[in-house]
């Protein structure tokens, strides 16, 4: 409980001193949700580098933020940004088919894998924390049997990130399909509801304004080396006029294909939830064009697995993992400096340490750990 309210205090000191006066995600978000609140258009080209990218429901749900003052909006986002960080490790614990190490041990040893991730979101206000601890909460709702839960929860998930789509088709392969109804459902009613506020017609013209402004910022973002998806990484490698789109379709496919092996390879093991599912959560940063760094936050639960199940994984692998995670997780530029973090992010160093992490995770699977 101390440690609880000194990490508070610590917050909110970093919020009075750094953060009130940054946010400029959040701002994004802000400006949506007071544009949806009068009906207005989402996606302005004027907006530029800081347009909005997110579903038209997520402007929609956001709205009454645009009842409060631009500051205090800030402050409350923060708010639970924080509480959110302590409850997706919590919730990560909860989701482990058996606990090998002491709880304290694995939820430090993966704060400090995901420290820097943290930081990142809580100084951009971003939303990948509230994406994540849906799906982890999906995640520990399916291992409980609240199938319908589950699916409403990951329905909520494409909303506030519409990667989250991912776990449609892993839904369909549970012997339950209770789940991937509820979400189809739920993802359903929930892309028409802008049609509320917008009309049918209007409601339609933001979807279709939506897709154009993704497809519009994607090429542009492949050579900022904070993205650590696979196309940015290629391109980085190779030049944007080159094979690097190819081949980054080529290893996706191949990740995709492996964690469909580790998906059909359940056979009659329980609890396979956690393992699949955080498979799918590190697969996201590397296949989605905005992949930024910051959002391997989400790979929390799988972090925390691999923590916890570190001895089942052969020598090599073992070794590999955990200096991938170190990797990752320390690299942090105002310890390396300027030019190490910028040849280390060039390189794309976190890319290929999150593919270690993947093949370790199908590992267990193959060793029938988890």
């Amino acid at each position: 409980m101390l440690l609880v309210v000194l990490a508070l205090v610590s917050l909110t000191g970093l919020f009075t001193t750094r953060v009130q006066r940054k946010m400029p995600d959040f701002e994004v978000y802000y400006t949506a949700a007071s544009r949806a609140l009068v009906a207005q258009p989402l996606y302005r080209a004027e907006d530029g580098h800081f347009q909005f990218k997110y579903l038209p429901a997520f402007a929609v749900i956001a709205s009454p933020l645009a009842l409060m003052p631009l500051g205090a909006a800030k402050a409350a986002w923060f708010t639970v940004s924080a509480v959110l960080m302590l409850l997706i490790l919590w919730l990560s614990l909860r989701a482990l088919p058996i606990v090998h190490h002491p709880p304290a041990l694995l939820l430090a040893g993966t704060f400090v894998a995901m420290a820097k991730f943290y930081a990142h979101e809580l100084v951009l206000g971003q939303v990948n924390l509230l994406f994540g601890v849906l799906v982890v909460l999906a995640i520990v709702s399916l291992r409980r049997g609240r199938h319908g839960g589950a699916g409403a929860l990951l329905a909520l998930a494409v909303v506030v990130k519409p990667y989250g789509a991912i776990f449609a088709p892993w839904l369909a392969t549970q012997r339950n399909r209770t789940a991937f109804a509820t979400m189809t459902a739920a993802l359903i009613v929930l892309l028409l509801l802008p049609a509320l506020r917008y009309g049918w017609t209007g409601n339609l013209r933001l979807l279709g304004e939506w897709w154009r402004t993704v497809a519009a910022t994607t090429a542009p973002n492949l050579i900022n080396p904070d993205n650590v998806s696979l196309g940015a990484m290629f391109t980085r490698w190779l030049g944007p006029d080159s094979s690097a789109r190819l081949l980054a379709a080529g290893v996706a496919v191949l990740l995709l294909a492996l964690t469909a092996v580790v998906v059909a390879g359940r056979g009659a093991l329980t609890s396979t939830e956690t393992l699949e599912a955080s498979m799918l959560l590190l697969l996201i940063p590397l296949l989605s064009p905005q992949g930024w760094d910051y959002v391997l936050l989400i790979a929390t639960p799988g972090v925390m697995l691999l923590i916890n199940y570190s001895a089942d994984l052969p020598r090599g692998l073992r070794i590999a993992t955990i200096a991938a995670v170190a990797v990752v997780g320390l690299t942090i530029y105002d310890l390396v400096g300027r030019d190490f973090y910028g040849a280390f992010m060039q390189l794309s160093v976190i890319t290929i340490c999150v593919v270690v992490e993947i093949a370790a995770l199908a590992t267990l699977r193959f060793r029938r750990a988890a």
